[in-house]
């Protein structure tokens, strides 16, 4: 049996050392994670739903919850079949016009955009390009907190495109960190020919 403690990790860490310690499994067995709060519980449940894992849930103590993955025998390997991977990207645009995410509290907009794009980069199947403009656009900047995250992103082929004239509004033209310096045109084209644009 594989441990994982999650317990004092925001969302979605919990789900993400889950689906690594999956992963390490190479066959069957079984995976406990230990979480903190029942919302932890909610997505490691809802994700063995989804993959078709057996699983169980228990409340330990308080703040403490134990959920238990049971992984047959490499379904997986049927489904990925050795062949040639095709490009892991979509059609899809992300468009990120803020350093926030969502309205209200300030720093819980910061937190889940942080958290947003983190958990991008955890997807099976990335956006094609990320789109930056106005507030958006100090976040490939130099100090960006999701700095890192951003440049994973890149490196796996994705297009991160901050907008020019936002840069020059805010003095940040020579701070760009990561990806490449884009104009309206540009935006609008990669927008208009997205089959989904996904705006947090």
């Amino acid at each position: 049996m594989t441990h994982v403690d999650a317990r004092g990790d925001a969302c979605p860490l919990p789900v993400v050392k889950a689906k690594r310690a999956i992963s390490e499994l190479k066959g069957a067995g079984q995976v406990e994670i230990l979480v903190d709060n029942e919302i932890a519980v909610q997505n490691l449940t809802k994700m063995a739903q989804q993959k078709g894992y057996q699983y169980s849930a228990e409340k330990l103590a308080e703040r403490e919850y134990r959920v238990l993955f049971t992984i047959g025998e490499a379904p997986a390997a049927e489904e990925t079949p050795a062949v040639c991977m095709p490009d892991a990207r979509t059609d899809t645009v992300v468009a990120i016009g803020a350093n926030t995410m969502g309205t209200g509290a300030e720093e819980l907009g910061k937190t889940l955009l942080k958290a947003f794009v983190f958990a991008l980069t955890q997807q099976d199947k990335l956006p094609k390009t990320v789109l930056f403009y106005n507030g958006g656009a100090s976040l490939t900047c130099e100090g960006s907190p999701m700095l890192e995250d951003l440049k994973t992103l890149e490196s796996e082929g994705v297009e991160i495109m901050t907008c020019g004239t936002c840069l020059n509004y805010y003095g940040l033209t020579e701070k760009l960190a990561v990806g490449s310096v884009t104009n309206m045109y540009a935006i609008v084209e990669k927008l208009t020919h997205a089959g989904n644009v996904v705006k947090p």
